[in-house]
């Protein structure tokens, strides 16, 4: 569902995204980890195609990043850090408004609305404006906008972010869920998050790919949080002595 092949993202001669390959099949929930800066959003602003790559290839559900950007948008759901709301509308009238705009057919809208509103847990600010929406709410939102459609693949970039406990519990329950029958690439940078909802684990850093592996391929000597710190320590010593050289 997801193919990157040496994706790359330069700013003049600043070097954002480097050669960076991995892949999700369908059904995968792939953790995408990485410190502050290592290219995580600029990655995924290139796959939901808003960023074009300075170079490499990626597919999304059999569809070019970059010669077919409006399919893939038909078969991606995506929820940015910052959800996109409009904050005069109410919740409902939102997700109306995305689901015209993503081109589901009116004798479905309603049903399709009712739906994400009861996956998401929205049913008791469904009639508020989104500008009077706590941030654990407009990351719900934000959430049920990225499936309205039904994708085939769905993007999350700390989905997570700003919810309480008991929202954090039951948003992880929704994308195990959707991972049953969708791809998820999930943007995080909380680890025991990675461990409960994902199959496996893309780590970056400085631009690069240093680990993917499986979960389950994980042995009991090592905790994720230990390989990652391991990754992106070996990562940055290497660079550091490729400079010296």
């Amino acid at each position: 569902m997801i193919e990157v092949q040496k994706l790359e993202k330069r700013y003049g001669d600043y070097i954002a995204v480097s050669d960076v390959t991995f892949s999700a099949a369908q059904g995968e929930i792939v953790g995408f980890l990485g410190p502050n800066g290592a290219g995580k959003t600029t990655t995924i602003r290139m796959l939901a195609t808003y960023l074009p790559p300075t170079a490499g290839s990626a597919r999304i559900a059999g569809f070019d990043i970059q010669r077919q950007a409006d399919e893939v948008r038909r078969h991606i759901g995506y929820l940015p850090e910052n959800p996109p709301l409009y904050p005069e509308m109410t919740v409902t009238e939102y997700l109306h408004f995305i689901g015209r705009i993503k081109g589901l057919p009116k004798r479905s809208l309603t049903a399709s609305v009712s739906d994400v509103i009861e996956r998401c847990f929205l049913g008791d600010v469904r009639n508020k404006l989104c500008a009077h929406l706590s941030r654990g709410y407009r990351q719900r939102v934000g959430l049920a906008q990225a499936i309205i459609h039904d994708p085939k693949v769905i993007i999350l970039d700390e989905p997570t972010s700003g919810l309480d406990p008991k929202q954090i519990v039951e948003i992880r329950q929704l994308i195990k869920t959707l991972g049953q029958g969708h791809t998820v690439l999930l943007s995080t940078h909380i680890l025991p998050e990675v461990m409960m909802v994902c199959n496996k684990v893309v780590i970056v850093n400085q631009g690069r790919v240093v680990l993917e592996k499986q979960l389950a391929e994980i042995g009991a000597a090592a905790t994720l949080e230990q390989l990652f710190m391991q990754c992106v320590s070996e990562d940055a010593q290497g660079s550091g002595s490729k400079e010296a050289a």
